[in-house]
């Protein structure tokens, strides 16, 4: 069965055209594969937010505006959404429109607790974000105000383009050596630490060995020190034997240690010598001549010498 050129162009064309479609629609966000629920939300103003925008929740996309209609009789915005099935919404979910800096709407949904769960096509809360509602009631002239403080800070970050590629090349590096210097630490501690267990067996091992010894040498020193304590007082009772039997020996009386403490013939022998050599010494002190001599004077010279001196000192 031949197929003629105008019905291949005709399918070419179909087929082109639905995938133009499909790949239109795709490009605006709609997911023809997944299944979504629709929700609506009311606004009064919803300042140029266009279907496909795209609905978040904490940042991750879920959905997007499907449709947007006018309520003239209530003058108000209604916002139709395609949130996906999986997702589930509460009474207390309130739909914030918000936009970026660059002017690009979107809807963030904040879902908060889930005490009564929404039907499909049911109405969620609506709010704008401060952001958005401040700029929408902002006048003209602090608008314009804005706006040429905004082109100078503009101007200023492309000034300092130079410098923030500078700091950001410099984040970049950081990560590595950051990296090369954690992975050196950690092979350094990993050596030390096995060093460190390595020594604490060892010193485990030789506390062990030792603890024989140390017993041993306890014991050793209590035994030595109640020897030498028993050989001092053997010593000390010995002494005490000796000195109590020189005592005994002294008061019996018939030792020459005892007659010195208990007579008194001694003292008054060595009183009569120290007189005798009290008066040997004045005689040699006046008559050198009685002892120098050659040979000395006899004891009938020195007899008369000595009456002579005293009959002098009687005529004086």
């Amino acid at each position: 069965m031949n197929i003629s050129k105008e019905v291949k162009v005709g399918l070419f064309m179909v087929v082109s055209l639905v995938l133009l479609y499909v790949g239109f629609n795709y490009l605006k966000g709609i997911d023809f594969f997944s299944s979504t629920k629709k929700y609506y939300a009311v606004y009064h103003n919803v300042d140029k937010l266009m279907p496909s925008n795209l609905v978040y929740i904490n940042g991750y996309s879920v959905g997007r505006v499907s449709a947007i209609q006018f309520n003239q009789k209530q003058n108000s915005i209604v916002v139709e959404m395609e949130i996906n099935s999986d997702v589930v919404l509460g009474d207390s979910t309130v739909a914030f429109l918000n936009g970026d800096i660059l002017g690009t709407k979107f809807i963030q949904l904040d879902v908060g607790s889930i005490a009564t769960p929404l039907k499909p096509r049911d109405t969620l809360r609506s709010d704008v974000a401060k952001g958005i509602t401040d700029f929408l009631s902002e006048p003209v002239a602090d608008l314009q105000t804005t706006l040429r403080k905004l082109n100078k800070i503009l101007d200023n970050l492309g000034s300092n383009s130079e410098k923030l590629d500078e700091i950001f090349n410099d984040f970049k590096a950081t990560p590595k050596l950051l990296n090369r210097t954690l992975a050196n630490t950690n092979s350094k501690i990993d050596s030390l630490t096995y060093n460190i267990s390595s020594v604490t067996a060892n010193v485990n091992k030789t506390l062990n060995n030792l603890q024989p010894s140390l017993v041993n040498l306890k014991t050793f020193t209590d035994s030595l020190k109640s020897v030498e304590i028993n050989r001092t007082l053997v010593r000390a009772q010995e002494a005490l034997s000796k000195l109590n039997e020189t005592l005994a020996k002294m008061g019996k009386g018939d030792n020459t240690m005892s007659k010195l403490m208990t007579e008194d013939t001694l003292y008054v022998n060595l009183n009569r010598l120290l007189l005798t050599l009290d008066t040997l010494a004045s005689h040699l002190n006046e008559n050198p001549k009685h002892f120098l001599a050659p040979l000395g004077k006899s004891r009938n010279k020195i007899q008369r010498d000595l009456e002579k001196q005293k009959d002098e000192k009687d005529k004086k």
